[in-house]
C-alpha cells in the first residue's frame, strides 16, 4: 500500500488582498500497521514517529484508535492509511495530515484532519466524508495569523488512488478568504525513486517550513492586520 506522491499545494487568499503562492512537494501514503521497511542508508531521510501525530507515546496507529474510540468509534482492527510528509534528518512539519479509517470489511468509517501550525500546535477534526470525499466542520483551531477564528471549512478528502486530490475552503461571513489544494500523481515507494524525490526536493520538509512563514512575512509586509492568538 506504501506509495509516493509528487504534488503541487496551492494556497489562495481572497479577502482583503489577493495572494497565492504554490510550491512542489512529495508526500508519503503509508498503512500504519505496515510502515514502510527502508534500506538502513535511507531512514534518516524518511521516519515515521508517533510523536510528530496525534499524541506522543505509543505508535502512530494506537493514537489513532485511542482518538477514535473518545469519538466512539472503533475501526476493529481495519486498516488506516496516512498522508503525511515523513521526518527528514530530524524534523518534519505537516500543515495537514490525512487518515483514512476503514473498518474491516473495507467501508470507510470516517477521515481524521489533523491539522499543524507553526506555534507547535496541533488540531484533529473528525470528518464524516460523502461517497465524494467531501465534509465540512467549524474552523476550531488557530492555524494562520492572518486568518479570524470561526467559520466552516468545506473538505473535500477523497481516499487517493492514481491522483491525490485534497480541497480545503474556508468559509466566513459568507465570503471565502482562504482555499488550499493538494494535487499529485502516484508513483511507487521504490528507494529509487525516494533517492530521486530526494535530490530534485532536498531538504523539503525544511523548506516546507520556510516557504509558510516567507509567504507570512510577505503578507505582514502588505499591512494585512495580524488576528492574536488570544482570540481562539
Amino acid at each position: 500500500m506504501t506509495a509516493l506522491y509528487e504534488a503541487e499545494v496551492v494556497h489562495a487568499r481572497t479577502e482583503r488582498i489577493d495572494r497565492s503562492f504554490r510550491h512542489r512537494v512529495y508526500l508519503w501514503l503509508v498503512d500504519l500497521d505496515a510502515l514502510p521497511r527502508l534500506p538502513c542508508w535511507l531512514r534518516p531521510f524518511a521516519r515515521f514517529e508517533s510523536r510528530d501525530h496525534l499524541r506522543p507515546g505509543r505508535s502512530i496507529r494506537q493514537n489513532v484508535d485511542s482518538f477514535l474510540a473518545e469519538q466512539g468509534i472503533d475501526l476493529e482492527g481495519g486498516r488506516v492509511l496516512m498522508l503525511a510528509n515523513a521526518r527528514m534528518l530530524g524534523h518534519v512539519f505537516n500543515p495537514l495530515t490525512v487518515f483514512w479509517c476503514h473498518r474491516p470489511d473495507g467501508e470507510l468509517a470516517c477521515v481524521v484532519a489533523e491539522v499543524h501550525n507553526t506555534y507547535g500546535e496541533r488540531h484533529n477534526y473528525l470528518l464524516r466524508t460523502d461517497d465524494t470525499g467531501r465534509a465540512q466542520v467549524d474552523k476550531a483551531f488557530y492555524v494562520s495569523p492572518f486568518l479570524e477564528m470561526g467559520g466552516r471549512y468545506c473538505m473535500r478528502l477523497p481516499v487517493p488512488d492514481d491522483r491525490l486530490l485534497v480541497t480545503i475552503t474556508l468559509r466566513q461571513n459568507g465570503n471565502t478568504p482562504f482555499t488550499a489544494t493538494m494535487r499529485g500523481t502516484r508513483t511507487p515507494a521504490t528507494a529509487a525513486n525516494l533517492v530521486r524525490l530526494l535530490v530534485r526536493r532536498p531538504l523539503m520538509t525544511y523548506r516546507v517550513s520556510a516557504l509558510i512563514r516567507r509567504h507570512g512575512v510577505a503578507l505582514w509586509f502588505r499591512r494585512l492586520p495580524i488576528i492574536p492568538r488570544s482570540g481562539r
